[in-house]
């Protein structure tokens, strides 16, 4: 019997070069002598209504009275519809409402109401409606009516 040597392979050795860390790169930053920009005073009308609501509402013009109406139980992105629960008086397509909340303040003119997917003209105490609205709204926002 012969005995067979075993060749022992050569194995090759890679070498990984480490990249250097990347430096972050500076912001140019332009400086100004003197000048600073002024913020426009934006005229607000002080929320009138519900406890524990304080702040001002930006979207209300002078001379204008508010009166609550509701509140916002649930809101359907998808659809960019609202759910109001009426707790005020009478709410009827063309009125002016203003939502405020937490992050929410605008002003918008109703253009439908709906219940149980039937189009109403007018909305009344303890109804829960389905309004459209312009931008998202978060539940326990508060519905007002603009007067006058």
């Amino acid at each position: 019997m012969k005995k067979k040597k075993k060749k022992a392979k050569a194995k090759k050795k890679t070498v990984v070069k480490k990249k250097p860390p990347k430096k972050a790169k500076k912001k140019a930053v332009k400086k100004t002598k003197g000048t600073v920009a002024r913020k426009k005073k934006i005229k607000t009308k002080p929320i009138k209504g519900k406890k524990g609501i304080t702040g001002k509402i930006r979207s209300v013009p002078a001379g204008t009275s508010l009166e609550e109406i509701g509140v916002v139980t649930h809101y359907f992105p998808h659809v960019e519809a609202a759910v109001v629960k009426i707790t005020g008086t009478l709410l009827s397509v063309g009125d002016t409402i203003v939502i405020k909340g937490h992050t929410t303040d605008f002003k918008e003119k109703v253009n439908s109401i709906q219940m149980d997917h039937v189009s109403i003209e007018k909305a009344t105490v303890g109804q829960e409606i389905g309004l459209k609205v312009k931008s998202k709204v978060r539940e326990h926002d508060l519905v007002y009516k603009l007067i006058g």
